[in-house]
């Protein structure tokens, strides 16, 4: 009997986490879609919620703050990319693996060019969000370095592997640059390929 409750507890302990990603989920995109429509200074948490069918005080038990739900955004798609990256075969070269993984970005940005658009402009331009974006980056360079490892013979103290994911989230930034410059007219594809290749081969 105590199993059952045990087992029942740990079911409910998941739906909620379930619920609560999806609210978080539902919250980021109402917020990216404001911010495309009506400019990220001009759109208030307030109207954030309300979009979403809540209280102002609900929406802080899911963001901290409007910054954060941008924020959270990128965390979630850097995860998304550690997980494409650890899918890529083991004998794949880690450049080339690296190059596969974000195609999962270059999915995204065609899914929705307007909103990633915006999205990047909106980590480019805004102070507050920009600062933070670097330490969002840090931290994908942490998720990725560690499927950079695999084969290592130094292991932990091999520094290739982070330094293959700094470059590479380099040649990302750089792409991701232009692609805004040309407002979102060249393929994203293409310049991941250009900043790439002019680092290492493909």
């Amino acid at each position: 009997m105590r199993y059952h409750r045990g087992m029942a507890a740990e079911q409910g302990i998941r739906l909620r986490e379930r619920t609560r990603r999806a609210v978080r989920t539902e919250l980021i995109s109402i917020g990216m879609g404001l911010f495309a429509s009506n400019g990220y200074d001009e759109t208030t948490v307030e109207q954030i919620a309300t979009t979403a069918g809540m209280s102002k005080r609900s929406f802080f038990r899911y963001f901290a703050s409007k910054e954060d739900l941008v924020l959270g955004n990128v965390e979630a798609v850097g995860r998304q990319l550690a997980q494409a990256l650890a899918a890529r075969p083991d004998d794949e070269p880690p450049w080339l693996a690296m190059r596969h993984a974000f195609d999962l970005l270059v999915s995204l940005n065609d899914a929705d060019p307007r909103r990633a658009l915006v999205l990047l402009r909106m980590l480019r331009d805004t102070p507050s969000l920009k600062a933070r974006r670097l330490e969002k980056q840090l931290r994908w360079q942490e998720l990725l370095t560690p499927h950079l490892s695999r084969g290592s013979v130094a292991g932990g103290n091999d520094p290739r592997p982070r330094a293959i994911a700094a470059a590479a989230l380099a040649c990302l930034d750089a792409a991701q640059e232009a692609w805004v410059a040309s407002d979102g007219t060249v393929a994203l594809s293409r310049l991941l390929d250009m900043t790439m290749k002019a680092v290492g081969p493909l």
